[in-house]
């Protein structure tokens, strides 16, 4: 089913659009996977918030012209998934653990900022703590330092009352 030349602009728009916003770009070959794997990769890469699509190598050349993926276009070579994400760690993750499953995708490049990203790379890239987590430890590691300042301004008054339980426990001994 061939697509009309409005689809076809509809289609590199879709994608430049999604590239604008992108941090990383990978291709991945999705040659053998059943309808209900590649349902299941889509499913996790929205859930990831990783824009996945199948599209033709020649709409996705366009579409990369003139971004900072434009080192993809040599790679585009047979059938391919195209994910792209603004956070680099989710869509190498979320490939990685998918290919781990199913021996049948294959991720082939990666790009990030402007180059491209061999595969040890992206393995790499995949064992990293996603956003949220790297957020939440500089999230702890800025609270620290201020909950032992609290802390250690809280302490003054507690010695001070534990002083004057003493005092008065002693008091009472005495009488």
């Amino acid at each position: 089913m061939s697509l009309t030349l409005d689809e076809k602009k509809a289609v590199v728009a879709e994608v430049s659009e999604k590239l604008t916003g992108a941090q990383a770009a990978m291709l991945a070959e999705y040659r053998g996977l059943s309808v209900a794997q590649m349902t299941t990769l889509r499913r996790k890469a929205y859930d990831g918030k990783v824009y996945l699509r199948v599209v033709k190598n020649t709409l996705a050349r366009r579409a990369v012209e003139g971004t900072s993926f434009e080192c993809l276009k040599d790679q585009m070579v047979g059938p391919l998934a195209f994910a792209v994400s603004a956070d680099p760690v989710a869509v190498a993750k979320i490939l990685s653990e998918f290919a781990k499953d199913n021996e049948m995708l294959k991720i082939k490049a990666g790009a990030m900022s402007g180059k491209l990203m061999s595969l040890a790379q992206i393995q790499a890239l995949a064992v990293l703590p996603g956003r949220e987590q790297l957020l939440a430890q500089l999230l702890g590691t800025m609270q620290a330092p201020v909950q032992k300042f609290v802390q250690t301004l809280n302490e003054v008054p507690a010695k001070f009352v534990r002083a004057l339980a003493a005092v008065r426990d002693a008091k009472a001994q005495a009488a």
